[in-house]
């Protein structure tokens, strides 16, 4: 199996700062910072995770979309990056698709943000105790 090499200061710097802005309400900054530390780490599940996240929240869809199946391809046990993919796919009507990633991150991590995002396509989810923010 192929390591991932650490990412250099640079790349962890950036994804920091991205991290920041997104947790202080600005996607749309927080995107060009996670686009900087993606490029210097393009192997990085966390940054394309976060980055998807970015996208999302600044309503560019099939940009997040392509950012968390990056994550879940490098990383296919990030219930999170499910969770994303699915609620992009939901958002670009690609609905097969979308419950297939939400039935995953449900099995994954039973958290009631994604049992939700499931039941609004219609699909049966258990009900639970935890909360993600999106």
């Amino acid at each position: 199996m192929d390591r991932v090499p650490e990412p250099s200061p640079a790349a962890y710097d950036a994804f920091q700062e991205g991290n920041r802005l997104l947790a202080s309400g600005d996607p749309h900054a927080a995107s060009v910072a996670l686009e900087r530390a993606r490029d210097l780490a393009p192997g990085q599940a966390s940054i394309h995770e976060t980055l998807g996240r970015a996208y999302f929240r600044t309503a560019r869809f099939s940009l997040a979309r392509d950012e968390f199946a990056l994550a879940v391809e490098i990383d296919p046990v990030n219930d999170y990056a499910h969770f994303g993919l699915g609620r992009a796919l939901t958002r670009l009507g690609d609905l097969p698709a979308a419950r297939r990633h939400l039935k995953l991150a449900v099995v994954m991590r039973p958290l009631d943000d994604y049992r939700i995002a499931l039941a609004e396509l219609g699909d049966e989810a258990p009900g639970g105790q935890e909360s993600v923010d999106a």
